[in-house]
Parts: structure tokens; sequence; C-alpha cells
């Protein structure tokens, strides 16, 4: 539990960042690496069961 509540402060603090020096161009880079990991990471999960349809 206390490492989603480290990754919500993260988050939030790269939003604030963004917000305070007007560098939006932050937030999609942010974005499209936390789909890369999540995308990576479900990958990873999922392989085992794909290997035995085949």
């Amino acid at each position: 539990m206390s490492k989603f509540l480290y990754i919500g402060r993260l988050f939030r603090e790269i939003f604030q960042f963004a917000m305070q020096n007007k560098a939006w161009w932050i937030i999609p880079t942010v974005l499209i690496l936390l789909l890369l990991g999540v995308l990576i990471f479900s990958g990873q999960a999922v392989a085992p069961f794909i290997y035995t349809l085949f």
C-alpha cells in the first residue's frame, strides 16, 4: 500500500512541476513511459499463458 502512496506523490509532484514551470511537454512524456512500463509488465505476466496456446 505504501508503494502506491509514493507513486501517487511522485506523479503529483511531476504535475505540479509542469504547472509551475509551464513545461507541459513533461506530462505526455511521463504518460508514454508509464504506458510502456505497463505494457512490458503485463507482457511478461501473460507470456507463459500465450505459449501454452501454441
